[in-house]
């Protein structure tokens, strides 16, 4: 799939979430750092410094490497939830901690919610990725994500990339859900002052 994507002339957001031994997620992202059109891929960093770092040796020598995201706290996450598997505080703070441990690895970014982008940002640098998932246009479907933004709010705050799944997929019209979405993002790049770089709907 991702060849003919890639054959197709897209870029490709691999979002694998890796989470293993240092090893075995060092020969995977080599692996997929060996796959046409991938342009980030992710790992989890819940996996530590060790794992994030020998992801980061696996590709730091390639020419053409993807970027290395790293997933700091999962938008469907909330305090309750992160206190019954063991994480402790809010998922703001947390999320900063983990961002700062990723930079420190050699990661290019991280993905993480809109609520938490401008302290990662502050933490982390104008350089750094900011990928935000938990995207939610004022007229779709909360689902199943507990943090979410709406396009425009997350450009404000200063995200790279926009990750929209389900307002557009599971839309009546998805083109012309993705046109709106488009139009959203565009005005709020177009206020004064705008503090992000967005990947561009087709």
């Amino acid at each position: 799939m991702v060849e003919k994507l890639a054959d197709l002339g897209f870029g490709v957001f691999l979002d694998l979430k890796y989470h293993d031994i240092p090893n075995t997620v060092a020969g995977a992202v080599a692996a997929a750092a060996e796959l046409p059109g991938v342009k980030m891929l992710t790992l989890h960093t819940t996996g530590g410094l060790a794992m994030m770092r020998a992801a980061r040796e696996a590709v730091v020598a390639k020419k053409k490497r993807p970027a290395l995201l790293g997933v700091t706290i999962l938008t469907s996450m909330d305090a309750p939830t992160m206190e019954r598997v063991g994480l402790v505080g809010t998922p703001g703070v947390r999320a900063v901690a983990l961002a700062r441990l990723a930079k420190e690895a050699g990661l290019d970014g991280v993905v993480a919610s809109a609520h938490e982008v401008a302290s990662i940002r502050e933490a982390c640098g104008p350089d750094f990725l900011i990928v935000v998932p938990g995207i939610r246009p004022a007229s779709a479907s909360v689902n199943d994500q507990s943090r979410v933004a709406s396009p425009a709010d997350a450009i404000r705050a200063g995200a790279s990339y926009l990750v929209v799944g389900r307002p557009i997929t599971a839309a009546p019209d998805p083109r012309k859900a993705a046109r709106a979405i488009a139009a959203e993002i565009a005005s709020a790049e177009a206020a004064p002052n705008p503090r992000a770089m967005v990947a561009g709907l087709p």
